[in-house]
C-alpha cells in the first residue's frame, strides 16, 4: 500500500487506487461525469492545491529563485492546520491503502505535486 504522485489525465498506474485531484480548477471542456473515466481524478480536493495567487506565482516562476519563493509560500499554506491534518491523514492512509494525488502539469519538477511528494514523505507517508 502506498501513495502515488501522478499527472492527471494520464493512464492509471497498476495499483494506483483512488486518484485525488489536487488542482484549483476542474479540467476545462470535460463533463463532470467523465472525470474518473477519462483518468482525470476520482475525487477533487482543491484544498491541497496552491491558492489562486500562488498558482499565478508558480506559472510565472522563471528562475530557481522564483521557484524557491513559490515553494516557501506553498509550504506555508500547507502548514495551516487544515492542510496539515490532511497531509497527516493521507500519510496514515498510505500505510493501509493505495491512492494517488496529482495535478495537470507536464513537468513534476515545476509543479506543486513535487512539493506534495516531499510533504507526504515528511509526514511519514509510504510512497510508491
Amino acid at each position: 500500500m502506498s501513495a502515488h504522485i501522478v499527472r492527471l489525465g494520464t493512464a492509471r498506474l497498476k495499483n494506483e487506487g483512488t486518484r485525488i485531484g489536487t488542482v484549483r480548477r476542474p479540467p476545462r471542456g470535460v463533463a463532470k461525469a467523465r472525470f474518473a473515466a477519462d483518468n482525470w481524478y476520482d475525487v477533487w480536493y482543491p484544498e491541497l492545491s496552491p491558492s489562486a495567487d500562488l498558482v499565478a506565482k508558480a506559472l510565472g516562476a522563471e528562475t530557481p529563485k522564483d521557484w524557491a519563493a513559490f515553494e516557501r509560500a506553498y509550504r506555508a499554506e500547507m502548514n495551516a492546520p487544515a492542510a496539515k491534518r490532511t497531509l497527516e491523514l493521507l500519510a496514515a492512509l498510505s500505510q493501509h491503502a493505495d491512492f494517488s494525488v496529482g495535478c495537470y502539469c507536464e513537468d513534476e519538477s515545476r509543479c506543486h505535486r513535487s512539493i506534495l511528494r516531499a510533504l507526504l514523505q515528511e509526514h511519514g507517508a509510504r510512497m510508491a
